[in-house]
Formats: structure tokens, C-alpha cells, sequence
């Protein structure tokens, strides 16, 4: 199979049929086999009879049902797992997202050997409430990853079949999926610009949260990614640079104690700062020594990702 179109969804019935419509015609078009898998993500507003209602008509159309709502991520996270087709194009049920676009997205994967190809929204026909913390977002994320895309959050993505049956998407990090990409060995990141339309019904399922989540996910994915498996090589650290900082401070202090006449190293900032210091360096210290056994008691501690072998049987 050519293309697995993978689309999350919440309350979007009204969209739904104009989309596979649309879909279908751009296959039919292109002559691609393909497949399109709904992930209702629990829908409260007959979506799920639209899609039954498509899946009938169009043998390619499949879905699958959440019992309640989970968010995007865990929708891309099974969509990924049922998606058979070599290249998996994921995009948004709202019709913002131009079926168009599926063509040059696959040929960048075939032809080209991109891994992963995400769209870029140059122009946006959303509010300035979500254009700003959107381009503050997206930069920050460029920084923290050295992935230079301009827009990390667009729901229409092309990905090759190797990377999606690797990768997994939990909590909220679908808006990292090119930063889970780059740091299991999927190097070739590219981009494309693509159309962004103006939304035809109902309104957005995302708020101004999404941001605020979107930041301290960036943290997590960054830390997990670098740390993951070495906890101790960054509390370790930190812990014993503070610990070492306020034993010099102790110690100073003590000469001081000792041979300065009357000087009273109670009385002094410095001494509750070095007390401080040693305190959270220590604990820092036990926090690294704690997360490291847990980390080498993890079922997957020895999982690396394998990209080729010659002369090994598989397993």
C-alpha cells in the first residue's frame, strides 16, 4: 500500500464527508493505493456514525473509536500502530488542511528519502491570540532541538513507515514529533509549505493551555531524551557542583572562625547560603542516585533502535 492517511478527530461530523470526498479524489487522481484511518477521539457529536457511514461507502475509509476523549497524541499514537502503507500522511479533520498537499508529500518521501516532512503554515488565517505564542513556540523549540522547521505544530505531516513504527507519541507530544523523530536516528527532517485554510465549521478544540503544556513538554521531551537513561549524569552533576560550592563556603567560613578574632560566621549571609547550598546538592545527588536505579531496573534499558544488520539473523 502507497499512503496510510492518518486523522484524529473530536466533534468534527460536519467536516467529514467533505474531507473523504476530497481524499478520494486526489488518490483516485494520483493512482495510490491507499487507506484512511479515523481516530474518533471520543466524539460526542455523531462522528462516529459519519465515519461508519463512510467506511461503507469506500472500503479504504477505517476507523477506530476511543471510548472517551484521550487527545491527539494518543489518536496519532494508535493510528500509527494500525497504518500499513509506506508512506503515512497525517493531517486535521477541520478542513484546514489541503488534501492537495498529499502528492508532494509522498514524492519528498520516495524520491527524495525525507524521513519525515512537515508542513509549514506560512500564511495563517487564524487570530493573532494563536499566531504569536505560536512563532514564540515554534522558536523556542528550534533552539532546544536544532531542528530548523518553522512550524513544529502543523497537523499536516508525511512520514516514512519506518519512523512511525518506532516512534511513540504520548501525554501531549505530538506537537514534538519531529524532535521524538531526530532523537531515535531519523536525521533527514524536511519541510514543505503548505496551504492553510480558513476553518469551515465548528470551532477549535484548542486553547490558549495548549501553550503553557506545549513549553513544559518541550522540557520533558528535552530531558527525558538527553537523561533518560542516565538520570545521575544531570542531578549527579548539578548536585555535586552545589554540594562542592557550599563546602568551600563552610570551610572558608570555618578558617575565618578560627584564626579572624571575633568573627562570628553565624551572623553572615554567606554561611545560610553554603548550609543551603549543601543541603540541595545532597538531595539533588540522592534524586540522581534514586532515578538511576529506577532507570536500570526499566524494562527497556537495553532497547536500542536497530536501523540495519548483515550477517545476524533477525530476531
Amino acid at each position: 500500500m502507497d499512503i496510510s492517511v492518518v486523522i484524529p478527530l473530536l466533534n468534527e461530523s460536519e467536516s467529514l464527508p467533505e474531507l473523504a470526498d476530497w481524499i478520494k479524489r486526489v488518490m483516485d487522481e494520483h493512482g495510490f493505493s491507499y487507506e484512511v484511518i479515523f481516530v474518533d477521539d471520543g466524539s460526542q457529536d455523531g462522528s462516529w456514525d459519519i465515519i461508519c457511514m463512510l467506511a461503507g461507502k469506500n472500503p479504504a475509509i477505517k476507523g477506530i473509536k476511543f471510548r472517551r476523549n484521550y487527545g491527539k497524541s494518543a489518536g496519532l499514537n494508535r493510528g500509527f500502530e494500525a497504518a500499513q502503507g509506506n508512506v503515512v500522511i497525517t493531517m486535521d479533520a477541520d478542513l484546514q488542511d489541503n488534501p492537495e498537499e498529499i502528492p508532494e508529500l509522498y514524492r519528498m518521501i520516495t524520491s527524495e528519502g525525507y524521513d519525515l516532512v512537515s508542513g509549514w503554515k506560512r500564511k495563517r488565517y487564524d487570530p493573532i491570540s494563536k499566531t504569536l505564542p505560536t512563532k514564540l513556540f515554534n522558536a523556542a523549540t528550534r533552539k532546544a532541538s536544532g531542528i530548523n522547521l518553522h512550524d513544529f505544530n502543523c497537523g499536516l505531516k508525511a512520514y516514512s513507515k519506518d519512523v512511525i513504527k518506532v516512534i511513540e507519541i504520548y501525554g501531549e507530544m505530538h506537537r514534538y514529533i519531529p524532535v521524538i523523530a531526530k532523537w531515535a536516528g531519523f536525521r533527514k527532517i524536511g519541510e514543505k509549505v503548505v496551504l492553510h485554510q480558513e476553518r469551515k465549521y465548528g470551532t477549535t478544540k484548542f486553547g490558549l493551555e495548549r501553550f503553557i503544556n506545549g513549553f513544559l513538554d518541550l522540557l520533558s521531551i528535552t530531558f527525558t531524551s538527553k537523561f533518560g537513561r542516565r538520570p545521575m549524569h544531570f542531578f549527579g552533576s548539578l548536585g555535586t557542583l552545589l554540594f562542592s560550592l557550599g563546602f568551600m563556603i563552610a570551610a572558608y567560613l570555618a578558617y575565618a572562625k578560627f584564626f579572624w578574632e571575633g568573627y562570628k560566621m553565624t551572623e553572615r549571609p554567606l554561611f545560610y547560603f553554603g548550609l543551603l547550598s549543601m543541603i540541595i546538592g545532597t538531595q539533588l545527588f540522592l534524586t540522581g542516585f534514586i532515578a538511576d536505579m529506577i532507570s536500570r531496573n526499566s524494562h527497556d534499558r537495553n532497547h536500542y533502535l536497530i536501523e540495519k544488520k548483515i550477517g545476524i539473523d533477525a530476531q
